[in-house]
């Protein structure tokens, strides 16, 4: 095992308590399905980190494939696990901490995170078109960063989207699903949520390719340009819905066959807010 240049141990027995010794536990994000319990650390220099480590079997595989996920792509968006140290017989992943607040939270069940005043994701669709314009085009722009390292997106939803407000940054994490594709699903569906996923994700012995991607960055714009949660008031223009709607057609075929060509397509319906 490597030596941690940050931690300075190679092997940690417990993390949290490890953690406490070294610095400051200052956030414990215990409330997730995905198998993983993450902890915010302050370390006795300053530094934050953002340590996630697996309690089960689920958690483990996630683990795996998100180390090798990141080591396939990298993007100035995408938030790097730059950093393994062991736990007894497994290991944690060690991220940069970034600040802001997740849109959606992971543990939230129903609409009511999305819509309560004064939560994430209503005060993100309350800035103005052009912010949340420009937030998506760097999820966007880091998906053709996927593409071109041949992984297909799992599992992207608002809750992977750290928005921060200050600075008008937005951050994608939790990307431990991403996989190289094309790939057939063997599986009954992939994990999710339903609000952001295509139709192939749910059928065993579907092709999962990077047409599904193109359906989930669709329904991201959708969901993200809307001002409410009931798909009744969009922000955008009539031609960036017209993009969204090919983007989202049941049957992948009739979908832009790539990321790259939705980007185009896109970009050529509105004014893009890159830059």
């Amino acid at each position: 095992m490597v030596l941690h240049p940050l931690l300075g141990v190679d092997e940690v027995p417990a993390v949290e308590s490890y953690l406490g010794r070294v610095g400051e536990v200052f956030r414990v994000f215990g409330e997730q399905d995905s198998g993983c319990v993450s902890y915010g650390v302050r370390l006795l220099d300053g530094a934050r980190w953002f340590v996630k480590e697996a309690v089960n079997e689920r958690g483990r595989c996630s683990l795996e494939r998100g180390w090798a996920f990141h080591r396939a792509v990298r993007h100035t968006a995408i938030v790097p696990q730059v950093h393994r140290i062991a736990v007894g017989d497994d290991w944690a992943v060690v991220m940069p901490w970034r600040s802001g607040e997740v849109l959606h939270h992971p543990a939230a069940r129903g609409p009511r995170d999305r819509v309560s005043p004064g939560s994430p994701m209503s005060r993100f669709r309350s800035l103005p078109a052009a912010e949340v314009l420009r937030a998506f085009d760097r999820v966007l722009d880091a998906h053709l960063t996927v593409e071109t390292a041949g992984h297909v997106a799992v599992d992207l939803y608002d809750g992977a989207l750290l928005y921060d407000f200050g600075a008008g940054a937005v951050h994608l994490i939790d990307l431990d699903e991403y996989r190289p594709g094309p790939f057939v699903l063997d599986d009954e569906r992939l994990p999710g949520s339903r609000r952001f996923m295509a139709p192939e994700e749910f059928v065993r012995g579907a092709v999962i390719d990077t047409r599904t991607t193109v359906f989930t960055l669709g329904r991201t714009a959708r969901l993200l340009l809307d001002a409410g949660d009931d798909e009744r008031a969009w922000r955008g223009t009539a031609q960036q819905l017209a993009v969204v709607e090919r983007a989202t057609f049941p049957d992948p075929d009739d979908r832009y066959a790539d990321v790259h060509r939705f980007a185009d397509a896109w970009h050529a319906a509105g004014v893009s807010c890159e830059g």
